[in-house]
């Protein structure tokens, strides 16, 4: 969902939740050490981070490299709002976005155009209301503002109990291998909290790990 253009930092309250996940969890202890000197990045707009959301939904990794590079030929490296409206819809289908994509992208521009969308006033709201506004847009699910608010706004306690990795690897560490309901998923969590956020992303990462092994 994020490129690699701009600097990355380490969020401020990384090294505490680090420390507090692996005094409170047994699996966390052994898998946090496994990825030192990484951790969560921002790295886009707003707008750029929503957009490739849209553009990425349900295609493969390929599909959606290259529908990105066909938004960005259509509306620059790194497209806005208004360079998506400028385009249109028209346009868009003509630089081979599949018309439900473009539809959505469109719709996206406009929210931000029409400031039906308030980025400004993100940081201030609580992780509802975030949610709430950003699925009042065409093509954005709860699971896609959930992303949004862990790799762009860096929220720290953000459980996204629809994404697929996360309960996989509940499953794989928690529960040998056995299915995961999301009741149990949501009960592991308890011990993580306040710092879901961090303990999802060790757990993404420990996925690509035994992928590698």
């Amino acid at each position: 969902m994020v490129s690699s253009e701009l600097p990355v930092a380490k969020p401020d309250y990384w090294d505490e939740a680090v420390a507090d996940l692996m005094r409170r969890d047994r699996i966390l202890k052994k898998l946090i050490p496994a990825h030192p000197e990484v951790w969560l990045t921002a790295r886009d707009t707003p707008f750029v981070t929503l957009a490739r959301a849209i553009v990425g939904r349900q295609v493969s990794l390929k599909s959606a490299d290259a529908l990105w590079q066909a938004l960005a030929g259509a509306c620059g490296k790194r497209p806005t709002a208004g360079s998506v409206e400028r385009v249109g819809l028209q346009g868009l289908r003509q630089a081979g976005l599949p018309q439900r994509k473009a539809e959505y992208l469109v719709d996206l521009s406009r929210h931000f155009l029409e400031k039906r969308v308030h980025p400004e006033g993100w940081a201030r709201m609580d992780d509802e209301a975030v949610v709430a506004e950003l699925t009042a847009i065409r093509g954005i699910s709860r699971w896609t503002a959930e992303m949004f608010m862990i790799f762009n706004m860096q929220r720290p306690d953000v459980l996204p109990l629809d994404d697929p990795g996360l309960l996989k690897a509940i499953s794989l560490h928690y529960f040998s291998g056995e299915p995961v309901s999301r009741f149990e998923a949501r009960e592991v969590s308890q011990a993580w909290q306040p710092w879901r956020t961090v303990a999802t992303w060790y757990l993404w990462r420990s996925l690509e790990s035994a992928e590698q092994a």
